[in-house]
């Protein structure tokens, strides 16, 4: 895919988004995992935010080259962020796996909850999927064009933290960083995701036909406002926050407790109708 000068193998960094190709944080985030190795961006041709793991299976995909740069090639398709990551890994990367994959950086947090409905996220657990070590970077930032300095810098000492260390199968990182100065960053957190939940509200409106149509607001209620431990919690001190995010989720503490449960009935009627 890339010539080796020297001999030298350098590490193969994939980079996708949600917020499409022209977003300035996918140019960030190039920006960011650059001098780390030889870089594939894999972007949707549009925006998906808030798609979470939704992939495309009513019509074709296409993959079409973008431009392409010293140590940068640069694709995008019609698809979600789990199809650029799907696609990338079926035609672009068949004789070598992706050494670390990237995911973002993400125009808004993906912190607590909104993990659960982030494309962002969702791209970086399909990769954890295929064992590479997978991050998600969001600003807390819904600006088109925010300062992402913080995000580069901090953003490098994780990745090289990474690249080293390696991450555990089946997990990956959720990292969001605060909307501050560079300077006013007090430092890195690893935590764990706060519990809380978006409350929807639909806007009743009506067109200018006559026909009622609805618009999604809301509110985010964090469920745990005292707890020190949290990503909301840090993010709301200045820190920038680290969460590993498993792909398992099964709740091992409740299966005992339903095993327990009388459910012979329901066996006896299963053998009956064998």
């Amino acid at each position: 895919m890339f010539e080796e000068k020297g001999g030298v193998k350098r590490p193969l960094i994939l980079v996708t988004n949600d917020d499409g190709y022209k977003a300035a944080g996918i140019e960030a985030l190039v920006e960011m995992v650059k001098p780390f190795g030889n870089v594939v961006v894999v972007a949707p041709e549009e925006g998906y935010s808030g798609m979470s793991h939704a992939i495309t299976i009513k019509v074709p995909l296409r993959l079409k080259q973008r431009k392409h740069s010293e140590g940068v090639k640069f694709y995008t398709i019609n698809g979600t962020p789990v199809d650029c990551v799907k696609l990338a890994m079926s035609q672009l990367f068949t004789n070598r796996l992706p050494d670390l994959l990237v995911s973002g950086i993400n125009h808004g947090s993906n912190s607590s909850i909104s993990i659960i409905y982030s494309g962002t996220m969702a791209a970086a657990i399909e990769g954890c999927l295929y064992n590479i070590p997978s991050i998600g970077f969001s600003l807390l930032d819904y600006d088109e064009n925010p300062d992402f300095e913080a995000s580069i810098e901090y953003g490098r000492i994780i990745l090289k933290q990474v690249l080293d260390n390696g991450i555990s199968r089946g997990c990956c990182l959720n990292v969001n960083i605060p909307v501050l100065p560079m300077k006013s960053i007090k430092g890195i957190r690893v935590t764990r995701q706060n519990k809380g939940t978006w409350r929807e509200e639909f806007e009743k409106r009506t067109d200018p036909r006559g026909v009622d149509y609805y618009w999604l607001t809301g509110y985010f209620h964090n469920e745990e406002p005292d707890a020190t431990d949290t990503d909301e919690y840090w993010l709301n001190n200045g820190y920038i926050s680290v969460v590993p995010v498993q792909v398992d989720l099964t709740n091992y503490s409740e299966i005992d407790k339903i095993k327990k449960w009388n459910l012979e009935n329901i066996n006896v009627y299963a053998e009956k109708n064998k």
